[in-house]
């Protein structure tokens, strides 16, 4: 059910992958990887600065309400009157007007003393308001005073003394709120690791006017240590959990990608490269629709060097078959003449030892006619395009022509007015055009017509005679290696397979053109 299921979900994911090239994959994996520590630490880093908003916020929020009370309390008052819409938590200012990136101010200087005391009605409100100022700072265990312009202190701890001096105290009474990050003289480590916060060593303090028709006539002064890092992070363990356990889906996933894309085909191929060293054969797997392209092209490429490995292979074994038959007969001839020479020499007349004496030099010049053509046919298989080679056909035809009408052969001449370059050497080309007129006349051709044109990028050259041609079943095989038809009169059958070599060497092609009577060669060259 479920093997069904993932094939289900594999097929189009086969059909609509997209070709990716293994330096993409990669490309994208290493980036991956090496943003990782990045994304970790940006992410505690927004994560501890979002904390230390969280708490300037719930600080806002609790100076609105209780600025909002005293306002309604104070001697004078008319009723509730909220500060200006200049600060954060106030609909139409920023959000916050702190950040962990800023350099926080000194620890907060202890209050000094300060003669004389407050206007008895304020002393009054301020007495009214006291029990709901301490159940606050109770409750949210946040440090709360309530100061008078000159900085004295109506509420709070230190009542009487001043702190008069402070920026945020000054930015208050002008009717601004203000909040500013200041930091902890007292602070002191309880973590292990409590070093890698920032705000652990920091107190924030807000600033928020009291304001009563149109005038600030006190300062809401609250401060609070920020959420800790770490109990953030066990508070939320259930998002970073599920974060943690996203990234590392998405490294498995990446993983896969790397192993079906370039680790799995390679060991593939590995495998097919054994088996084909042990002998096995050439077969290719298939390669992986999510393969890179270079792998993708690594198989084609070993496809075609199997293919090629495994028909040089049979070309070679049937070439050793071949040769070792091609020799074995004159070698054989040979070692009869020798041993009926030395069994039968003192009977034998002048005339028969002189007969066999013949035979074994005609078989060991048929020898050495075999080992100079292999030599050739070697050659033709190993030469290498000359990249510079530039042949003039016309004029190469035509001097061909008039060496074989010397000759006694005729030759016809079907030229156009221009006929571009041939991109091979003009000895190469003349001697397999020489070799081609020489099976016609030792096949009992009369005449020869060599026509020649371009097309397609190529210079086309037929050279077709008037002969008796080459009988069906033998068409076949005319480029076998030692295929004659002329072995009785000399012939090696090498003559043809040199030829193909020669011209493949440098991208051309010979093939023999279908005709009811006659041979006719066709030979492509690329044009120069």
């Amino acid at each position: 059910m479920f093997g069904g299921l993932i094939e289900a979900i594999k097929a189009p994911v086969r059909r609509y992958w997209p070709r990716l090239r293994l330096r993409t994959i990669l490309l994208v994996t290493f980036v991956f990887v090496a943003a990782l520590p990045g994304v970790g630490a940006l992410f505690l880093r927004v994560y501890e600065n979002t904390l230390v908003r969280q708490t300037e916020a719930e600080l806002i929020a609790q100076g609105t309400a209780l600025a909002a009370l005293a306002s309604a309390e104070w001697p004078g008052s008319t009723g509730p009157e909220l500060t200006p819409r200049v600060s954060s938590g106030i609909a139409g200012g920023p959000l916050s007007t702190i950040d962990l990136g800023t350099r926080p101010l000194p620890e907060r200087p202890e209050p000094a003393a300060l003669p004389g005391g407050p206007a008895p009605d304020v002393q009054a409100a301020a007495a009214r308001l006291a029990p709901v100022v301490n159940a606050t700072s109770d409750a949210t265990l946040a440090s709360i005073l309530l100061l008078a312009p000159d900085g004295r202190i109506l509420i709070g701890k230190n009542q009487g003394r001043s702190l008069a001096g402070l920026p945020e105290l000054a930015r208050a009474v002008r009717g601004h709120p203000d909040t500013v990050l200041r930091q902890r003289g007292d602070y002191r480590p309880e973590y292990a690791f409590e070093w890698l916060s920032r705000a652990s060593g920091l107190r924030i303090h807000h600033a928020r006017p009291v304001v009563v028709n149109h005038r600030v006539v006190a300062v809401l002064l609250l401060s609070r240590s920020p959420r800790a890092l770490f109990r953030g992070l066990y508070e939320d363990r259930g998002k970073i959990l599920f974060g943690i356990g996203a990234i590392f889906a998405t490294l498995v996933v990446l993983s896969g990608l790397l192993s079906r894309g370039i680790a799995r085909p390679i060991e593939m191929l590995s495998q097919a490269t054994r088996d084909v060293a042990r002998g096995g054969g050439g077969a290719v797997p298939e390669v992986p629709p999510t393969a890179a392209i270079e792998i993708q092209a690594l198989y084609a490429d070993f496809a075609t060097m199997a293919d090629a490995i495994d028909r040089r292979s049979r070309y070679l074994r049937d070439f050793a078959h071949a040769v070792s038959h091609e020799f074995k007969t004159p070698l054989a001839g040979i070692r009869g003449a020798i041993e009926l020479l030395e069994d039968h020499h003192a009977g034998m007349s002048e005339a028969d030892r002189r007969r066999f004496l013949a035979n074994a030099g005609a078989d060991a010049d048929r020898l050495a006619q075999l080992v100079t053509r292999l030599l050739e046919l070697a050659r033709a298989d190993m030469a290498e395009a000359d990249a510079g080679a530039s042949t003039d056909v016309e004029l190469a035809v035509r001097r061909l022509a008039d060496a074989w009408t010397d000759r006694g052969l005729a030759i016809t001449l079907d030229l156009p007015d221009t006929l571009p370059r041939a991109a091979m050497p003009a000895a190469m080309l003349e001697a397999i055009v020489e070799s081609l007129v020489e099976n016609s006349r030792q096949a009992g051709a009369t005449g020869v017509t060599m026509a020649a044109i371009e097309e397609d990028g190529t210079v086309r050259l037929r050279i077709a005679d008037n002969g008796p041609g080459i009988p069906e079943a033998d068409r076949a095989r005319i480029f076998e290696p030692f295929f004659t038809s002329r072995r009785a009169a000399g012939g090696t059958g090498l003559g043809l397979p040199i030829a193909r070599s020669l011209l493949a060497s440098h991208g051309g092609t010979i093939a023999l053109v279908p005709s009811e009577r006659s041979t006719s060669f066709e030979i492509r060259v690329p044009v120069a």
